[in-house]
């Protein structure tokens, strides 16, 4: 059995390497019979002599900078979903508010469900106006007020979003 096979690793071996704390020693030139013949001679742009290649560099500070890329891109990915997340957010706030103004108008509104359909609308949009909606549709179906408020919200710069909303409100049916 070789070294190789038996998994130990002498001086020969082709699996053992310096530490990486041990400097590199300088290289000799070969002696000649050990030089390679000239059609086994690396070209001139491949031969060590110390001095590193044009444009690559060589040893640990190659990949450097790698991790800045990185923790940008994730940083990047942080603050759209967090901008993603206070859109949606604004949206569903908006939306809940029309409920809300649409909600205590047609409440305000089946309170004077009695008098005339124009007070009843009155009364409805100066609720609405109150929760910070628009009055869009005011109606009086026999006791039962229809009120639907409109709420425009801006979630995000530069886009613009109407959250509507519509409510029913008049006497207990039994």
């Amino acid at each position: 059995m070789s070294a190789i096979q038996d998994g130990a690793a002498g001086p020969t071996s082709l699996w053992t390497r310096r530490p990486a704390s041990r400097p590199r020693p300088a290289s000799r030139p070969r002696p000649a019979s050990r030089q390679r013949p000239a059609s086994r001679q690396r070209p001139a742009s491949r031969q060590r002599e110390g001095r590193q290649r044009e444009g690559r560099q060589r040893g640990p500070d190659r990949e450097r900078g790698g991790a800045t890329i990185c923790l940008l891109a994730v940083g990047l990915v942080f603050v759209l979903s967090g901008l993603f997340g206070a859109g949606v957010g604004a949206a569903r706030m908006a939306r809940q508010q029309a409920r809300v103004a649409a909600d205590f108008g047609a409440l305000a509104g089946a309170a004077r469900a009695l008098q005339d359909e124009s007070a009843v609308c009155n009364q409805a949009a100066e609720i609405v106006a109150a929760n910070g909606a628009r009055l869009i549709r005011c109606q009086l179906d026999g006791l039962d007020v229809l009120v639907t408020a409109e709420l425009t919200v801006e979630p995000l710069p530069g886009l613009r979003r109407v959250a509507t909303a519509t409510s029913r409100a008049g006497p207990l049916r039994g």
